[in-house]
């Protein structure tokens, strides 16, 4: 499936609410979990669910307008199980709300970080930046 693409700050303004839909199944590997908690200094956590949202997000959504995207946080996160080797994830976004701010666009995107079988290991409410 192919990324929705933004080619006008307008058309991305007027956009929401748009279903960016999903992408495919991954399995997380040990070497995956294992880097998480070498990172993190701890044992794996619902977090790494959450740091997989940056990875997965634009293959569901592109701003060629923009002359830089900026990861500008979130406004609401729901943690579930943590991932844990071999489970099988995708992620389902639906772009919600878009706002004019200084200087481009402001995008939420409720991103859900499903596991094949389980119940979803994270939810996320991700603010975007889209700069002119």
């Amino acid at each position: 499936m192919s990324p929705a693409a933004f080619d006008d700050l307008d058309r991305l303004l007027a956009a929401p609410p748009l279903d960016l839909g999903a992408t495919g199944w991954v399995e997380i590997t040990a070497d995956e979990v294992r880097r998480f908690e070498e990172a993190t200094g701890g044992p794996v956590s619902p977090y790494l669910a959450l740091s997989l949202t940056n990875r997965f997000l634009p293959s569901l959504l592109t701003v060629p307008a923009a002359a830089s995207g900026v990861n500008y946080g979130t406004d609401r996160v729901e943690l579930g199980p943590p991932l844990a080797p071999g489970d099988r994830i995708r992620v389902v976004a639906h772009l919600a709300a878009a706002a004019e701010v200084a200087g481009g666009v402001q995008t939420t995107v409720v991103i859900r970080v499903e596991v094949d079988g389980s119940e979803p290991a994270c939810v996320v409410h991700s603010l975007s930046r889209w700069l002119k």
